[in-house]
Order: C-alpha cells, then sequence, then structure tokens
C-alpha cells in the first residue's frame, strides 16, 4: 500500500473532520490544490473554499495555490483580494457597489491598484488554529504558521512565523539544508517512493533522503 487516495473526501476512516481539499478544489478556476493537503474542522470541514476563503471571485482573477502534503488546522482564514477598498481617496467605502448614482464616476483602476495578486502556500506547510492570511502572501515549502497568527507578509521556506503581525522566530534547519531540501523537493515524487523512505522524510536523515532520490 502506498497510503490513501489524494482524491479521498475523508481519508480517515471514523474521522469526518479530515477532509484533503484537492477534491473540493476541482471545477474551480481560481484554485489550485495539491495532492493529499487537508482541513481539520469538527464542523462541515467539506465548506472549506466557502467559509474559509473569503472574497474569492472569479472576476478579480486572482488565484489560491496550496502545494501538496500541507496541514491547515480548524478556523483558518485566508483572505483574497476581492475584500480589498480602494484607498486613494480620503474614502475607503465602496460607494459604487451600492449603486442609486454612486457607481457615475467609479475608477476601477483605484480599486486594482491595492491588489496583491496570488495567494501561494508551498508545499508541505502548517497552518495553526485560527491563523489569517492575508491577500497576496506567498509562504515557503516547510515552513510553519503559528495558532492565530496573521500573516501579512511572504514566510521563507521552512521559518517558523508567530504573531500579528507574523514575524520570523526561526529557521527550522540551516541554509545548505533548507537548499537541498528544497532541490530534492520529495513532495513531488510518486507515492511508492514516498512510501519506502517515509523514515527520512520524518525524520531529520538528509543523507538518506538523497539516497532515494
Amino acid at each position: 500500500m502506498n497510503g490513501p487516495s489524494p482524491d479521498t473526501l475523508h481519508p480517515m476512516q471514523g474521522y469526518p473532520r479530515v477532509t484533503y481539499l484537492r477534491p473540493l478544489a476541482e471545477g474551480r478556476a481560481n484554485v489550485e490544490v495539491g495532492a493529499y493537503s487537508y482541513y481539520d474542522d469538527p464542523h462541515e470541514p467539506e465548506k472549506f473554499f466557502e467559509r474559509n476563503v473569503l472574497h474569492h471571485f472569479d472576476f478579480v482573477g486572482d488565484k489560491l495555490v496550496i502545494g501538496p502534503f500541507c496541514a491547515i488546522a480548524t478556523g483558518v482564514q485566508i483572505f483574497m483580494n476581492g475584500g480589498t477598498h480602494a484607498m486613494d481617496g480620503f474614502s475607503t467605502y465602496p460607494f459604487n457597489i451600492f449603486g442609486g448614482g454612486w457607481e457615475r464616476g467609479f475608477d476601477p483602476a483605484s480599486w486594482a491598484s491595492g491588489n496583491k495578486g496570488d495567494t501561494v502556500i508551498g508545499a508541505d506547510v502548517w497552518i495553526g488554529h485560527q491563523a489569517v492570511l492575508m491577500p497576496g502572501v506567498s509562504i515557503g515549502a516547510g515552513a510553519i504558521v503559528a495558532a492565530r497568527s496573521v500573516v501579512a507578509g511572504d514566510v521563507a521556506p521552512y521559518a517558523v512565523v508567530a504573531g500579528n503581525p507574523a514575524r520570523e522566530v526561526r529557521r527550522r534547519f540551516d541554509a545548505a539544508t533548507v537548499a537541498r531540501l528544497l532541490e530534492l523537493a520529495w513532495w513531488d515524487w510518486p507515492a511508492d517512493r514516498i512510501t519506502r523512505n517515509l523514515d527520512a522524510i520524518r525524520g531529520a536523515d538528509l543523507a538518506a533522503l538523497e539516497a532515494a532520490r
């Protein structure tokens, strides 16, 4: 056996709170999810993209990319660009969306200038309970986001961040090891190779991981 199917909605028998996200992302043009990434929530985890990914509209054009083998804890919120307001004028109030004449003279460019781009969560990222991701952030592979952190800027690969706004606490490994891990990219290996090398992946045996490449 080489692990569960990444397209199973609930991979843990008897634990429906754990949901693989890739099946939920099917048919969503602005979402990309890697294999085995999951969301854990005791209350309707199947509604992750409706309840936890906020202000994500097709017409805006920004994408949410979640790499493989990510673990996302209960209550994580991912804010997308559809919730931003124009900030160049004296007021940030969205007069135009209410119509009644208030839409006249609105320049869409004044809103688009605040668009932060795609939100990208790398492979093997762990996002803790009730953490918040702001629009356009990029989280590197192997990073850890502490519970209730507010991520407003990019997070380096294998960094541990915490706080509001989230700040880097430490790196999980030295720079040379991080560079080698990113090059090896075990998360892109076929499932059978991952299965054969779980001890090296779960442990910290870089030599064994390199030998398995």
